[in-house]
């Protein structure tokens, strides 16, 4: 069976790739630290990859088939894609706040970053926004969006307003992801700005 074929074969195929890479380039020390942040990396990348597929894909998609009369609807975004890729949206959003919090303890600056004191208040911003974020997505993201998918039953006002709320929550956390990241990238490469 060709590992391509499924979406856990070829997670479980670039897990072992990865693997053998480091290995081969950099020995078979087992550094905890950088598997921690390569936890947090790839998790942040698959989070924030499908916050801005939502934000400049699917909803400008949805939007415009909605105004379609004579199109083939969202029907099939909202039944089969979007469920999907909330799932892997939400628990991409927690291991990779859980992964960061761990790699910020494993530094001995948690308390430091989330103090946002010393030299690590560039992280702490990031894991402040971060935090917010998180919030985002599992208080006001995931509990509106199962109202519009259906999931769990809603009126028709009740959808509308969980549009709306889902739709702001999604957009300010593009809008903290952009400092996010400049403060993650920052804080491990000497500064943004200098």
């Amino acid at each position: 069976m060709n590992p391509l074929d499924t979406v856990n074969g070829t997670i479980i195929a670039g897990v072992i790739l990865s693997i053998l890479i480091g290995v081969l380039s950099m020995g078979a020390a087992f550094n905890v630290a950088s598997l921690i942040v390569w936890i947090h990396v790839l998790s942040g990348i698959t989070w924030i990859g499908l916050l801005y597929y939502f934000n400049f894909v699917q909803t400008p998609a949805l939007a415009e088939a909605a105004a379609d009369e004579g199109g083939p609807g969202g029907a099939g975004i909202t039944k089969y894609v979007a469920p999907r890729a909330l799932w892997w949206f939400r628990w991409g959003a927690l291991v990779t706040w859980l992964s960061g919090a761990a790699y910020l303890a494993h530094l001995g600056i948690l308390g430091d970053a989330f103090m946002l004191t010393g030299t690590s208040s560039v992280i702490g911003v990031g894991a402040w926004l971060g935090t917010i974020m998180l919030i985002n997505v599992w208080g006001l993201i995931w509990p509106n969006q199962k109202k519009i998918l259906g999931i769990v039953e809603a009126t028709a006002d009740d959808i509308a307003k969980a549009r709306r709320t889902a739709f702001l929550a999604s957009r300010a956390n593009t809008v903290l992801s952009i400092p996010m990241l400049m403060s993650m990238v920052g804080y491990g490469h000497g500064g943004f700005f200098i």
